[in-house]
């Protein structure tokens, strides 16, 4: 991309969608969601979005909310709230109608664009729906310059919503293109994070629609359709998800030649060097992983996997370390609404994560969470360190590990393995301080709507106790 600092000028009336999202010549294609999608077709599909939404009352400086599945309209409805000069806030489709209603009042929006129907199939890589607009009255215009808001994922508490200016999204977008090894124009990004959340909103879509880098959402988010959706080019292919999905792909045991498959890049949460080494060995393609957050995109990156666990910081984005956590420089609080005053002081955002910056090599490595670090009779336990213990045992695929009166795991295993056995062998690993009083086993871990594990104590009770063996 070319530098994007004078096409900020022009972001107030969306004029930046044309120029920077939408130009090009019209056969391009630029999506694939089922079918190819052409530029020129695209253009066609949010010009009448445009049209509808004015239609309903939308304006520039107006306020939209889209509670969509990824989807093509989900896209199109984006980008033409943007067009038109409007905030766009985006729910996950999968909220109940009681976090809806509540959102909504959070938000105020003017309309809310929603499917018809409920929305059917799970795993679903994208959808065909219709839309309704609904015009909602007390509805309010936006009521700062941001251009997106978000809801962060609550893996560990209450959400809260998050705005990004046009110029914080097309800083980011520069950023990606000037990652060594992140694709360029002329290859794919199969995505398999959410188009909805911001690893796959700008690190997929709209990086790629600015870059020349065609987008392709599987059918499914299952392993042979993952396998459809690489072969279906000669293109050299970069997937982009989580460390969850990778761990899918890891555990097949003959997967196909995929000569194309250049790698795969994951981000959300700190990936397990025993995935990487699975998923390098089958598919002799590269694992990288990045760390980012919704407040700031993309922080840092190890596109290829040499460097993990260290990260190299993106190039555009201060990020230094103070008393153990991780600290960003930022113009502006990323907040709005109420939100605790002491986490974005003097332009320095504060992250609640643990990590290192190496003064020699200037990687960063993530340590986890900061609230992870607990106290033990006078002792400091990292239960990052516990979880990790337990990944490392064979028999464990994954584990969460939190502390109310005690240290207590939820552990997803690969065999018929008791909690006692997993117990005993935790004992030859662990200090006895360190070791879980509680332990778990489970079915599947709750999630985020972003498929970070969720860490608030009484979810992970209620799955255990939806069938778990303690």
């Amino acid at each position: 991309m070319r530098d994007t600092e004078p096409r900020h000028l022009v972001c107030e009336d969306g004029a930046w969608v044309d120029e920077i999202l939408l130009g090009g010549s019209d056969g391009d294609i630029v999506l694939h969601l089922g079918g190819p999608v052409s530029r020129g077709e695209l253009r066609r599909l949010v010009a009448e979005q445009h049209a509808r939404f004015a239609a309903a009352g939308l304006v520039k400086g107006g306020a939209l909310a889209l509670r969509l599945p990824p989807s093509l309209d989900c896209v199109t409805a984006m980008l033409a709230g943007w067009r038109i000069g409007a905030q766009v806030a985006l729910l996950d489709y999968r909220l109940t109608t009681h976090e809806v209603g509540r959102a909504i009042a959070r938000l105020g929006p003017q309309l809310v664009v929603e499917p018809v129907g409920d929305v059917p199939g799970t795993l679903r890589g994208f959808f065909e729906i219709s839309t309704r607009v609904t015009p909602l009255r007390g509805g309010r215009p936006a009521r700062t310059p941001h251009a997106l808001l978000q809801l962060s994922s609550g893996s560990t508490g209450p959400s809260k919503v998050i705005g990004r200016t046009v110029g914080d999204l097309l800083a980011e977008v520069e950023r990606y293109s000037r990652l060594d090894g992140f694709p360029r124009r002329g290859e794919r990004i199969v995505l398999l994070a959410s188009i909805v959340h911001v690893l796959g909103l700008v690190g997929g879509l709209l990086y790629g629609l600015a870059a020349g880098v065609r987008i392709v959402l599987p059918t499914r988010h299952t392993a042979d359709s993952i396998f459809r959706a690489v072969a279906l080019d000669p293109e050299p292919t970069t997937l982009l998800g989580v460390p969850s999905q990778a761990s899918v792909l890891a555990a097949v045991q003959s997967p196909p030649q995929l000569p194309q498959l250049v790698r795969m890049v994951t981000g959300g949460e700190i990936l397990k060097e025993s995935v990487r080494e699975r998923f390098t060995t089958g598919y002799g393609a590269g694992l990288g992983a990045m760390y980012g957050m919704t407040e700031a995109g993309v922080i840092a990156t190890d596109i290829t996997g040499g460097t993990l666990p260290g990260l190299t910081p993106v190039p555009g984005l201060p990020v230094r370390v103070q008393d153990n956590q991780i600290l960003l420089g930022l113009a502006a609080s990323p907040y709005v609404g109420q939100v605790d005053p002491t986490r974005y002081v003097d332009g320095w955002l504060r992250t609640n994560d643990a990590g290192h910056l190496d003064p020699d090599t200037g990687l960063l490595t993530v340590n986890g969470r900061l609230d992870s670090q607990i106290s033990i009779g006078g002792l400091k336990v990292d239960l990052s360190e516990v979880e990790a213990a337990l990944c490392a045992l064979p028999d464990v695929a994954d584990a969460v590990v939190v502390h109310e009166a005690g240290i207590e795991a939820f552990v997803i295993v690969r065999s018929s393995v008791s909690a006692g056995s997993l117990s005993q062998a935790l004992a030859a690993r662990l200090a006895p301080y360190k070791r879980p009083r509680t332990l778990h086993v489970l079915s599947e871990l709750p999630r985020t709507a972003t498929g970070k594990p969720l860490r608030q104590v009484a979810a992970l009770r209620a799955a255990a106790r939806a069938g778990a063996e303690v």
